[in-house]
This record gives C-alpha cells, structure tokens and sequence, in this order.
C-alpha cells in the first residue's frame, strides 16, 4: 500500500517562481496499447511478468535484453538507499512502487504546491529506455507517437503547470519534423532526442535538418536528454565497466555531451542561428573545459579549419543553448558567471533513484551561492523563456 502522503512532510523551497525543468514521470505503463495506432498494438511496448513473477519490459514484441527482470519497479525509487529495496520480487511492482505524483496529474500539482514550485516540464521514464533496443525505424516513430499524444493528455487541464514534452526518434527525420508539428499543435512545448541514433549520424548532421528547420518554423527548443544506450556503444575500455557503478553514473551523460558537440562539427548554429537546443541530465560544471576547449581548437588551431564556424563556440552557447544542473552542483554560479546566467537552469529528476531525494535542500545552498539578479533566472525565468510558457 502506498504511504498518506503529508504535505507538512514536503521540505518547501525557500525561494518563490522556481520550475523544475527536468521532472518525470511515471507514464502509465499501458499507454502504448490504448494510444499507439491499430497496426502496431502486436508490437506495443508492454509490462510482462516472467515464470518468477518478476516484471520486465516488452520492446517491439520481444523481452528486454537491456533491462534485467524486475527492474521496473526501482524507476521510482528516489532518495532509498537500502539496496534491499532494488532486490527483484514479484509484488515488487512498477505499478505499486510508484511514489506520489509520479503518474496522477493531481497528485503532481499538490506535490508542487508542497514544494513550492511553481510548474514542471515533464520527461517520460518508460520512454528513455525502449529506443536502445527497437531499431525498427517506424515502429519507433509510432512509439514516440503514442506518448507523445499520452503526455499531452496527461498535462492538458493542469493549468499549465504540467509541461508536456515530445519524443522525437531521429531515425526517420522527416517523420520527426511531422510529428514535432502535430504534438506542439496538441500542447507540446518542445521536445527531446536521445544522444544516440540508429543510423550512426551525428545529431549535428544536416540529414537532420528538417527536424531543426521545423524546430524554428514553431519556436520550439530540441532537448537532449539521457537514455538507455545499445550496448555497442559503451566503451570497452574496462571489463564490465558498466557494473562499476561510479564510473557509470559520473559517465550518464557523455552521450548528451557528443551528441551537442557535434553541433560544432557540422557548423548547425550557422544554419539555424535561431534554433534553440537544451542540455539535460549531464551535469552543468563541465561546460567551462570544454566551451574552452573548443574555443582553443577552433580558433588558433589548423582543426578549427576543418570545421569553419562564424563565431566562437562558447558565442553559440551564449546565444542558443540552456543547460541543467543538478542542485548539489557547488560549480555551478561559477559557470553562470562566465558563460551566462541565463543559460543555466536546475532540475530535479524526480523520482528517478540516481539522483538525491533532498533537491530542494541542495537547490537553495545553490541558489543562495549566485547573485540575487541571476537567482530567478536560475529558479525559473530561464527555462520559462527556452520552453516559452
């Protein structure tokens, strides 16, 4: 059964205007049945048990290989530390461990007003892990479809408070660019990509185009937020580097950081010097080295020849990109100060368990620690003007 939720238990934020600008949620597990289009319901992504009982996820009609069996009922789990509650077992649920708010539009709105946040620009759960495994070009264009259409749904009568954010898979880019115009018309403020593609191009290449140019025409951010990766991505540097669990949670976000980098490589800001792209769940402190970095090469180096660009990379960043940061980050003013304060803003992840559970906590010795006028920004403002609500 699931704890009363109190809010008198609810740790409440200091400061006033502040959204969180990475929440998830915990999609509803049966969406892809009920939203996805009749042709595909055989190959619906589903929750299944095993012969143990144990849970675990169907992925275009097939058994996860990525994610190991009862897994889906620790996606919630944030801020347990008892390794006893991530141990596989049959009433171990997807469904019962869902902490409060986490897949009920009420329940999210009253956690917020505990918190006191203001809104929350939502990220599926279920959503970031399936692309790993279906490299079914349509078939995944229809899973993006289905929740996209769910989380519009799910946000619609919050008051714009619940901000919905659409899936785009950049295996088809031209379906992409369609589907990015259908589900802003539906409510979407923007949406995200993976940092991985099925084709191998980079996210910076213009066969990727359309879906920027469409970005544009609407006034939308491109998100890049972390996901499941095939395991053929991961670096053998290590054996079984995944199972060092240290090393894998400070390495979550490489992917985002390629991913954006690539930007530069093709030269896209100076294709779309309008186009808006934000970074996710990768941390914000590593961003000095490497606009630095990339500064040095591009502008006193025969590489930087190899990729003309118009301006500075730390100017596109300046002029184009947002980045989160997770609150206990203590580099994080200093990044402001140097390349923008209105570029960074915070976010929570919850209820994801990779992330502390005392964000509020660690948000306001973060928010004390920058300048009263960059504050709201940080707090707010800034993600309010990337997403535009």
């Amino acid at each position: 059964m699931r704890p009363v939720f109190d809010p008198a238990n609810v740790h409440r934020l200091k400061h006033r205007g502040a959204v969180d600008a990475d929440g998830h949620v915990l999609e509803d597990a049966s969406l892809w049945d009920h939203y996805i289009e009749a042709k595909y319901r055989d190959r619906a992504l589903r929750l299944k048990r095993d012969e143990n009982g144990l849970e675990y996820l169907e992925i275009g009609g097939r058994p996860s290989k990525r994610t190991r069996r009862g897994y889906p009922a620790t996606l919630g789990r944030m801020g347990q530390k008892d390794l006893e509650a991530f141990t596989p077992h049959p009433d171990k649920t997807y469904a019962a461990n869902m902490p409060y708010g986490a897949c009920d539009a009420a329940e999210r709105l009253k956690l917020l007003d505990a918190e006191g946040l203001d809104a929350a620009v939502l990220y599926p759960t279920l959503g970031i892990l399936w692309e790993a495994e279906l490299d079914d070009i349509e078939l995944s264009q229809a899973y993006c479809r289905a929740y996209n259409r769910w989380i519009a749904d799910f946000c619609r009568n919050t008051g714009g408070r619940l901000i919905p954010i659409a899936h785009l898979s950049l295996g088809d880019p031209e379906a992409a660019a369609i589907e990015l115009e259908r589900a802003v018309k539906d409510g979407c403020r923007g949406a995200f990509v993976v940092p991985f593609t099925w084709t191998h191009k980079a996210h910076g290449d213009p066969l990727h185009d359309p879906v920027y140019a469409k970005a544009v025409e609407l006034d939308v951010p491109i998100a890049i937020h972390p996901a499941f990766e095939p395991f053929d991505l991961r670096s053998p540097r290590f054996e079984n580097g995944h199972r060092l669990t240290l090393l894998a949670s400070v390495t979550a976000g490489e992917g985002v950081r390629q991913a954006f980098t690539t930007f530069y490589d093709f030269a896209t800001f100076d294709r779309f010097p309008t186009l808006k792209l934000v970074l996710l769940e990768c941390g914000a402190g590593w961003i000095g080295y490497w606009l630095d970095r990339l500064d040095g090469v591009a502008t006193a180096t025969y590489l930087g020849g190899r990729a003309p660009l118009e301006l500075k990379p730390s100017d596109y960043f300046r002029r184009q990109v947002w980045i989160s940061g997770d609150p206990d980050e203590r580099t994080l003013p200093a990044m402001m100060a140097t390349y923008g304060a209105d570029r960074f803003f915070w976010a929570s992840d919850y209820p994801h368990p990779d992330h502390t559970g005392d964000y509020l906590q660690a948000l306001e010795e973060m928010a004390d620690a920058v300048p009263a006028p960059a504050r709201r920004g940080l707090l707010g403002d800034n993600v309010r003007k990337a997403f535009r609500f």
